[in-house]
């Protein structure tokens, strides 16, 4: 892995982990695309890394108001928003985790990295994301959203583990929509869910880490860019839609499909 590699691997993770359109998508086809060589367990984990830390910070102030409104809510009885949030997050947290663990090995002895079934969910869920969201209604907030919501939108996180290419945020923004809530909450609300699995993923991977120029240039690149993502994105989908995710996937999609007919 060169420093050059670690560096645009790194803006690609950045990018794609926190928009809808897949980072192991992409972070499986780029070397392809290029004859790279296979990026190495360590360092997928420590793109994970950088948006992990970006996603972190960028909600810092909202997961220290969610904690202690969970746990006020427990030790002094204390109803509030952050705390029926907080309390939301971990129960949707527990079988999405769960399941996603046994799905992901499930995967891999399925699909084997084949860059095939990647271009299908590509363009699949392209679809499926569009068609949700340019029909569904905005009838929930952030604030106001359901138990129920929250553990489907939570479950629906397995599948994207199941299925190389369907995007964890693409799968959970897409169920949120589905489900009536509006496209800014609906990422919000994927951001925070996502903390503790990449939290977890990277935690039971901390052996596999080797620390190197191309490791910090690699999480470095991963945290700047996937900060700037959240902002853009939160502000972007205050007026705008998923469209132009949805049709930037179906698009990279049939790019897939076409160099593996060329060659």
């Amino acid at each position: 892995m060169t420093i050059f590699q670690a560096f645009i691997l790194g803006i690609v993770q950045g990018l794609t982990e926190l928009l809808p359109i897949s980072s192991s998508a992409h972070l499986a086809v780029f070397p392809w695309i290029f004859k790279w060589s296979e990026i190495p367990e360590s360092f997928d984990i420590a793109l994970h890394f950088g948006t992990l830390l970006a996603i972190s910070l960028f909600f810092i102030k909202d997961w220290i108001v969610l904690i202690k409104g969970g746990f006020n809510q427990v030790f002094k009885k204390e109803k509030s928003v952050e705390g029926k949030i907080f309390w939301y997050l971990v129960i949707a947290t527990i079988p999405a985790g769960i399941l996603s663990l046994i799905l992901d090995k499930l995967s891999d002895m399925v699909f084997g990295g084949s860059v095939f079934p990647i271009a299908i969910a590509l363009i699949v869920m392209g679809i499926v994301l569009y068609i949700v969201d340019k029909h569904a209604k905005s009838d929930t907030n952030y604030e106001n959203m359901t138990l129920l919501q929250a553990v489907l939108i939570g479950i629906s996180q397995a599948i994207a583990a199941a299925f190389p290419g369907v995007s964890r945020s693409g799968i959970t923004m897409t169920v949120a929509r589905a489900l009536g809530v509006d496209r800014e909450s609906a990422a919000k609300y994927s951001f925070l869910l996502s903390t503790p699995i990449i939290f977890a993923a990277v935690i039971f991977s901390l052996e596999a880490f080797e620390f190197s120029l191309a490791f910090v240039v690699g999480v470095l690149a991963s945290f700047i860019v996937g900060m700037i993502v959240i902002g853009f994105l939160l502000e972007y989908l205050k007026k705008g839609s998923f469209k132009v995710f949805a049709i930037y996937r179906i698009v990279f999609g049939v790019i897939i499909l076409s160099l593996l007919f060329i060659r």
